[in-house]
């Protein structure tokens, strides 16, 4: 079964930043490979499930067109509109995926820190989403902590196999550290240098 919802309001019942985004040195850093590995320097639209207090979501703010941010906590949705308040293009909604994706299109959709809450099932319905969402050049990133966690009923591998098998879309970047594996699938197969005319 997917974690519920009262998991994460727990977590925001006694904090504003309950996985310390802003203090930690290892989310920081995240949070640039993960910038730095986006093949675009601009997107026309985002979309971000899961943005959690808006950290992330501020900076993709800054690439962007439109943004679109959700989350299932009451809380996170509040602290990320807040977050998000200097960027008349950002908006943020309450969801719970994958039941509530919205029907729109996106060239980018930043799956980040959500996959292993969901159950097998979910997370199918999740990927089926993601493709029906991206556009025509779209893309894909997700990232996710290695480690167990635990009361998740997946672990980071068995969200990136299965995102990989069920997409079948080229993948043009993969970085694995002990901690986190970030990956992107593209419907562009081309590298960074291969549209640039480097190669």
């Amino acid at each position: 079964m997917s974690v519920e919802d009262r998991y994460f309001d727990g977590l925001y019942a006694g904090s504003d930043d309950p996985w310390a985004f802003r203090q930690r040195w290892y989310e920081q850093r995240k949070r640039a490979i993960t910038l730095a590995a986006l093949p675009r320097p601009r997107y026309r639209s985002i979309f971000e499930p899961g943005c959690a207090n808006g950290e992330l979501s501020g900076e993709l703010a800054q690439r962007c067109d439109r943004l679109l941010c959700c989350d299932t906590a009451t809380a996170a949705v509040q602290l990320a509109q807040i977050r998000l308040s200097p960027f008349d293009h950002a908006h943020v909604e309450q969801r719970r995926l994958p039941a509530e994706w919205p029907e729109e299109k996106f060239d980018l959709i930043v799956f980040s820190e959500i996959g292993y809450y969901l159950d097998s099932a979910d997370l199918t319905a999740a990927i089926q989403h993601i493709a029906d969402s991206l556009t025509a050049d779209g893309q894909l990133l997700a990232c996710h902590w290695r480690p167990p966690i635990d009361g998740c009923p997946l672990n980071a591998r068995q969200v990136h196999d299965r995102i990989h098998e069920t997409l079948g879309l080229p993948r043009l970047v993969l970085h694995q550290e002990a901690d986190f594996i970030l990956e992107i699938w593209s419907r562009e197969p081309r590298s960074v240098a291969a549209l640039e005319g480097l190669r």
